[in-house]
Protein backbone atom coordinates (compact mmCIF):
# COMPACT_ATOMS: atom_id res chain seq x y z
CA UNK A 1 0.00 0.00 0.00
CA UNK A 2 1.32 3.47 -0.93
CA UNK A 3 1.75 6.17 1.62
CA UNK A 4 -0.05 9.48 1.27
CA UNK A 5 3.28 11.18 0.62
CA UNK A 6 4.00 8.91 -2.38
CA UNK A 7 0.51 9.42 -3.83
CA UNK A 8 0.77 13.20 -3.56
CA UNK A 9 4.26 13.16 -5.06
CA UNK A 10 3.02 11.25 -8.12
CA UNK A 11 0.06 13.59 -8.47
CA UNK A 12 2.24 16.72 -8.46
CA UNK A 13 4.70 15.19 -10.94
CA UNK A 14 1.87 14.51 -13.40
CA UNK A 15 0.35 17.98 -13.02
CA UNK A 16 2.66 19.62 -15.57
CA UNK A 17 2.23 16.96 -18.23
CA UNK A 18 -0.66 17.28 -20.68
CA UNK A 19 -3.12 14.42 -20.39
CA UNK A 20 -5.17 13.04 -23.23
CA UNK A 21 -8.23 10.85 -23.10
CA UNK A 22 -8.47 10.13 -26.82
CA UNK A 23 -5.98 9.05 -29.44
CA UNK A 24 -6.44 12.19 -31.55
CA UNK A 25 -5.61 14.34 -28.52
CA UNK A 26 -2.41 12.39 -27.91
CA UNK A 27 -1.50 12.72 -31.59
CA UNK A 28 -2.18 16.49 -31.56
CA UNK A 29 0.02 17.00 -28.50
CA UNK A 30 2.77 14.90 -30.06
CA UNK A 31 2.48 16.87 -33.30
CA UNK A 32 2.87 20.17 -31.43
CA UNK A 33 6.00 18.77 -29.76
CA UNK A 34 7.45 17.58 -33.06
CA UNK A 35 6.91 20.96 -34.70
CA UNK A 36 8.24 22.89 -31.67
CA UNK A 37 4.95 24.78 -31.49
CA UNK A 38 3.56 23.97 -28.05
CA UNK A 39 1.67 27.27 -27.92
CA UNK A 40 -0.77 26.03 -30.56
CA UNK A 41 -1.35 22.61 -29.03
CA UNK A 42 -5.16 22.95 -29.21
CA UNK A 43 -4.96 23.74 -32.93
CA UNK A 44 -3.08 20.51 -33.59
CA UNK A 45 -5.56 18.52 -31.50
CA UNK A 46 -8.41 19.98 -33.56
CA UNK A 47 -6.59 19.16 -36.80
CA UNK A 48 -5.95 15.60 -35.61
CA UNK A 49 -9.64 15.19 -34.91
CA UNK A 50 -10.99 16.70 -38.12
CA UNK A 51 -8.40 16.19 -40.86
CA UNK A 52 -7.18 13.15 -42.74
CA UNK A 53 -4.22 11.61 -40.94
CA UNK A 54 -2.44 10.92 -44.23
CA UNK A 55 -2.29 14.65 -44.98
CA UNK A 56 -1.16 15.47 -41.45
CA UNK A 57 1.67 12.94 -41.61
CA UNK A 58 2.84 14.12 -45.03
CA UNK A 59 2.87 17.75 -43.88
CA UNK A 60 4.69 16.80 -40.65
CA UNK A 61 7.40 14.92 -42.51
CA UNK A 62 7.85 17.80 -44.94
CA UNK A 63 8.06 20.39 -42.14
CA UNK A 64 10.46 18.43 -39.94
CA UNK A 65 12.83 17.57 -42.80
CA UNK A 66 12.86 21.06 -44.32
CA UNK A 67 16.06 23.01 -43.61
CA UNK A 68 15.13 26.24 -41.84
CA UNK A 69 16.88 28.40 -39.24
CA UNK A 70 13.69 28.66 -37.13
CA UNK A 71 12.86 25.95 -34.62
CA UNK A 72 9.10 26.56 -34.87
CA UNK A 73 7.92 24.66 -37.91
CA UNK A 74 4.21 25.31 -37.37
CA UNK A 75 3.72 27.82 -40.20
CA UNK A 76 5.56 25.56 -42.64
CA UNK A 77 3.38 22.62 -41.56
CA UNK A 78 0.18 24.63 -42.04
CA UNK A 79 1.25 25.80 -45.50
CA UNK A 80 2.06 22.27 -46.64
CA UNK A 81 -1.19 20.91 -45.19
CA UNK A 82 -3.16 23.48 -47.16
CA UNK A 83 -1.26 22.60 -50.35
CA UNK A 84 -1.82 18.86 -49.86
CA UNK A 85 -5.54 19.36 -49.35
CA UNK A 86 -5.78 21.41 -52.57
CA UNK A 87 -4.15 18.69 -54.72
CA UNK A 88 -7.05 16.21 -54.88
CA UNK A 89 -9.44 19.03 -55.82
CA UNK A 90 -7.19 20.05 -58.72
CA UNK A 91 -6.91 16.46 -59.95
CA UNK A 92 -10.67 15.84 -59.81
CA UNK A 93 -11.37 19.04 -61.80
CA UNK A 94 -8.97 18.04 -64.59
CA UNK A 95 -10.43 14.52 -64.89
CA UNK A 96 -14.03 15.65 -65.23
CA UNK A 97 -13.39 18.37 -67.83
Amino acid sequence: MESLKEILKKRFEQKGKPRARHEFQEYGIWLAEELHDRGHKTLYIKLAKERDRHFLESARIFATEFETPKANRGPLFMWKLKELEKEPKKKSKTRGG
